[in-house]
């Protein structure tokens, strides 16, 4: 059993008398002590940041003070670990300071030096892990900025919010549209929490086949079906000690929706074909592309389930709310990109620039990610415009001169604004900002047509 954080000293001596004296010392003091009769045992049960002091006995019968010493900083070097010695023990206890003990006292000793010599070793212990955990945020914060691109308010925030989170047990729920990055916020939260030594389980549910999602999900035993020869541990069980992902959670039948909210409310999960409920430490992360509240309202998703996993709701930005982020990405993108396939790295260039900002990205990150290996393998890429995404261009990784850059510049300019609706030549030309007979030269050079919907050039 693990020592409780509120315990500020454990107090091990094996002479009863000692230990009930220096405890009682202790206790008038404020302190709360653990007092125990030998030594074995003691470092499996302290973790790395238990905010206590030990104060130890050095000549006790099995492991003495000095083998506790060593023992205690091989798991953790800055505990600081003081040691009682008795009269004439001054050279082991100079040997024990060497070996890395906070203090030594030597016996018979003032109530007034232990008390000191505690404070001190405590004030030094909040500082040490008030420091780990500044380094530990720091470095939190520095995965997060690699993992999730991005210096817009939105990703700045969403950053933020992760870090918030993964420090918690919540079960937490992932907003956003196909390719945002769902499984990437995920793996953040379960690789930035207490959880990151267990496992992380990923499973798409709507890639699930009806027949088989409960025996994914929930394991089954031998006879739970046709077929089920031999036993099977389900993704959740396997999970325990980590974190379970569910993607796509909208897809899930009402039936298995039932049974997840059991498990959710109970932390049990009971085989197909079983009777036995296995308990579960473990942290479930969903996700989902579509409004819960209206899938609940409409009756395709449990208005319960919905409740119970929008506690902590994350939503992650679209790339079109994003801003410059785009162009980051895309560049961070393309270099991975070319590092991976041995080419060299190609620069945006204004208009290709102009043209990322302007597309609205459907296809979020993913379809960004796939534009800028394209991009990189020095490949055309054409943006198509459709009803949602209005600007359209072509995007290669050509490099050329300034007047070259200043053409495609212009030309993708002409062709985004070619995409929106114009009555005359006039109109476009004033959009533009050019005389209707420059805007004709530059159509004819760059190649390309106004679709005159009234009929009039004018």
């Amino acid at each position: 059993m693990s020592i409780d954080n509120q315990i500020q000293v454990v107090l091990i001596d094996d002479d009863p008398h000692l230990r009930q004296a220096l405890c009682q010392t202790l206790d008038l003091a404020g302190l709360k002590v653990l007092t125990l009769g030998e030594a074995a045992g003691l470092t499996a049960r302290l973790s790395r940041d238990w905010p206590g002091v030990v104060v130890s006995d050095i000549r006790m019968p099995g492991m003495d003070g000095l083998e506790l010493l060593a023992e205690l900083h091989g798991q953790d070097p800055d505990l600081p670990v003081l040691l009682i010695t008795g009269h004439g023990d001054v050279p082991l206890a100079v040997q024990a300071m060497r070996a890395g003990a906070y203090d030594f006292l030597e016996k018979p000793f003032a109530s007034d030096a232990l008390l000191d010599s505690v404070r001190r070793a405590l004030a030094l212990r909040r500082l040490v892990l008030d420091n780990r955990s500044l380094r530990l945020a720091l470095s939190d914060r520095q995965q997060l900025s690699t993992r999730l691109v991005g210096h817009s308010p939105q990703m700045l925030r969403l950053r933020e919010q992760i870090g918030a989170l993964a420090a918690t047990r919540a079960d937490v729920l992932i907003l956003g549209e196909t390719g945002a990055g769902k499984e990437v916020v995920a793996r953040a939260l379960h690789d930035l929490s207490s959880r990151r030594s267990g496992p992380f389980v990923a499973i798409n549910a709507g890639a699930l086949a009806e027949s088989v999602v409960e025996s994914e999900l929930f394991g089954h035993e031998p006879g739970a079906f046709t077929g089920a020869q031999k036993r099977r541990i389900g993704k959740f069980e396997f999970a325990n000690g980590g974190t379970l992902f569910l993607d796509e959670i909208e897809s899930m039948s009402l039936d298995v929706q039932v049974k997840l909210l059991r498990l959710l409310q109970e932390r049990v999960v009971e085989r197909l074909g079983g009777n036995q409920l296995i308990p579960l430490d473990i942290r479930i992360i969903a996700a989902t592309k579509e409004d819960l509240r209206q899938a609940a309202d409409q009756g395709r998703f449990r208005a319960d389930l919905y409740y119970r996993l929008n506690v902590a709701p994350l939503r992650i930005p679209p790339l079109r709310e994003r801003g410059e982020d785009a162009l980051m990405l895309f560049q961070h993108f393309a270099d991975e990109a070319s590092s991976r396939h041995g080419l060299p790295l190609h620069e945006l260039q204004p208009g290709q620039r102009a043209l990322l900002l302007r597309h609205s990205w459907p296809g979020n990150v993913r379809e960004l990610q796939n534009a800028a290996e394209r991009f990189a393998l020095g490949l055309e890429l054409a943006l198509d415009a459709t009803p949602d995404n209005p600007s359209a261009g072509v995007l290669t990784s050509t490099q050329g001169g300034l007047s070259e850059q200043v053409e495609q510049f212009e030309k993708s300019l002409i062709a985004a604004e070619l995409t929106r609706p114009h009555s005359s030549m006039r109109s476009l030309a004033e959009a533009l900002g050019v005389p209707r007979k420059t805007l004709h030269d530059k159509l004819r050079k760059h190649g390309l047509n106004f679709a005159n919907q009234s009929g009039d050039d004018e």
